[in-house]
């Protein structure tokens, strides 16, 4: 059988920038080492098997891989995946409903598809879990981390910390916009730190923002680095999660951000972030626009 494939390019609306993202349209029968090998393949940070639900009521059973292991949730693998399958269906006769529910290790995941002039151009995800506060670490070790001084790192709002709302991240704020521009990975420094509460990548923030760079109108500037040593262009869960944060620290019921990432790299990202924890109840959004970048199939051995 030839399994279908597509990439869609998330959290922008123009092609080659933003995140990448593969959603495999037809993972039904493939074993976890080949989901595994198949991410690997793609290499992108993400790739998404696409499987029919567990639960009927549900839109789909969603794996999440990156190029080394599967992952509970992701934000813009579940952005380009709904965005993906809902423009795939509007095409048809049986268009998806404006809320997706997927199935996933963290838990479900609703998903709003976000439309313009009736077309999908987007979608928007709710976080499967309340946000979580872990560990702190120092200034130091995170700025060894990010090959930055402590002087870069800011703590006056909070000290680096693990947070999560259904993917954790080591989250630290840093005290310019040049500081941000000025990071670099250290394989030995993420060693000796990393992995911590499940955390193996950090997300750097900044409210200095730099007003010759893309995405200047945002709240702040992001970056985002793995335990691969690589980047990312867009992190909708370590957005999620950092938000939320801010929000608890600053004792908001409702706050809204935009977050631009990726623009060092040259891949800029425009992230949508909302919390609201009226009633007791928080809930994290986060979300953006996508656009389809490449459609394809492939066969495996045994495939028929």
């Amino acid at each position: 059988m030839n399994r279908r494939y597509v990439t869609a390019d998330v959290f922008t609306d123009e092609k080659f920038k933003g995140n990448p993202v593969a959603i495999v349209l037809d993972a039904a029968g493939l074993s976890t080492s080949q989901m595994q090998a198949i991410a690997s393949e793609f290499a992108y940070s993400e790739t998404t098997f696409v499987l029919p639900p567990r639960d009927a009521a549900n839109t789909a059973w969603v794996r999440i891989f990156t190029p080394s292991r599967e992952i509970p949730f992701a934000g813009h693998p579940n952005i380009g995946t709904a965005f993906v399958l809902a423009a795939k269906a509007a095409s048809g006769r049986d268009p998806l409903p404006d809320l997706l529910v997927f199935e996933e290790l963290a838990g479900l995941v609703p998903v709003n598809q976000l439309k313009e002039g009736g077309a999908v151009v987007g979608a928007e995800l709710i976080a499967p879990e309340p946000l979580a506060r872990l560990s702190h670490v120092t200034a130091s070790e995170v700025a060894a981390c990010l090959s930055l001084t402590p002087d870069d790192v800011r703590t006056d709002a909070h000290p680096p910390q693990v947070a999560s709302v259904g993917l954790p991240f080591l989250v630290v704020e840093l005290a310019s916009r040049d500081a941000l521009r000025r990071c670099v990975p250290n394989l030995v420094a993420f060693r000796g730190l990393l992995p911590i509460d499940g955390a193996v990548s950090i997300y750097a923030y900044t409210r200095d923002i730099d007003h010759a760079s893309p995405g200047t109108h945002c709240d702040l500037e992001a970056r985002m680095f793995t335990s691969r040593m690589t980047e990312d262009p867009a992190t909708g869960s370590a957005t999620a999660a950092t938000a939320a944060l801010i929000a608890q620290i600053r004792g908001l019921e409702e706050l809204s951000l935009c977050v631009a990432q990726g623009v060092d790299m040259g891949r800029p990202s425009i992230l949508f972030a909302k919390v609201d924890t009226h009633g007791g109840h928080a809930r994290v959004r986060v979300g953006g626009k996508c656009v389809s970048v490449m459609e394809g199939a492939f066969q495996l051995p045994g495939d028929h």
